[in-house]
């Protein structure tokens, strides 16, 4: 409840401010694109996850504050899936399981937009909050597949140390992003992000169990000032 009380206060902040953008000097985007998404961590019994990328999508708005010459205060507010893909063999069956998470995410970036030719350079790095509601892992053996629904909560309870659909709301990390905007507002960066938090929840049937899964990924994105 904290959370969504945290998320739905962002949003009003962010909302707040654009109707004030006329008059302030602040300016009010758009942004969307595409990420390559992963889990950075290790399994239950602390290796090296083996495990892939995924294609993965976001979309939301951004204001830009002034605070200093060329410099500016970015919060936004994004619509964001993540995920990653496992595959493994088990007794000569090829085994895969998909994660597909969604989450509501609140980026607070600090931004360098210098003048740049006819556009500005953009630079900007700074943490991120977000918060997950919804999602799908899908499961494959052979030919054979299923869906299960990504559970939400702090803990769980199962006696197998490789059920893996339990997942943490709340995730944090960094942002670092570049990118180029033009005269027209029109701007294209690259986006790259590491996740500090650990997103599977815990087993409590498994006291000695090491998995951590984080989130990590880059991408490229389009966005659009007015």
């Amino acid at each position: 409840m904290k959370n969504k009380i945290l998320f739905l206060a962002s949003f009003l902040l962010i909302f707040g401010t654009y109707t004030n953008a006329q008059s302030d000097g602040i300016s009010f985007g758009i942004r969307g694109g595409f990420d390559m998404q992963t889990f950075n961590g290790k399994d239950h019994n602390g290796d090296q996850l083996k495990i892939s990328m995924v294609p993965r999508f976001n979309a939301g708005v951004v204001v830009d504050i002034p605070v200093a010459p060329d410099f500016y205060f970015q919060p936004g507010l994004l619509y964001t899936t993540k995920g990653a893909k496992s595959e493994d063999q088990f007794l000569g069956l090829d085994m895969s399981a998909e994660y597909n998470l969604s989450y509501v995410e609140l980026p607070l970036s600090l931004l360098y937009k210098p003048a740049l030719g006819n556009g500005k350079l953009l630079l900007g790095f700074g943490p991120y909050l977000a918060y997950g509601f919804g999602g799908k892992v899908k499961y494959q053996i052979n030919n054979t597949s299923t869906d299960a629904d990504i559970v939400f909560g702090n803990e769980y309870s199962s006696a197998n140390p490789n059920d893996l659909k339990y997942f943490k709301s709340l995730d944090f990390g960094a942002n670092l992003f570049f990118g180029y905007q033009l005269s027209s507002g029109i701007s294209l960066q690259v986006n790259t992000q590491l996740g500090l938090a650990k997103i599977n929840a815990d087993n409590t049937l498994v006291t000695n169990g090491k998995t951590e899964l984080k989130n990590t990924g880059f991408g490229v994105s389009l966005g659009y000032s007015f």
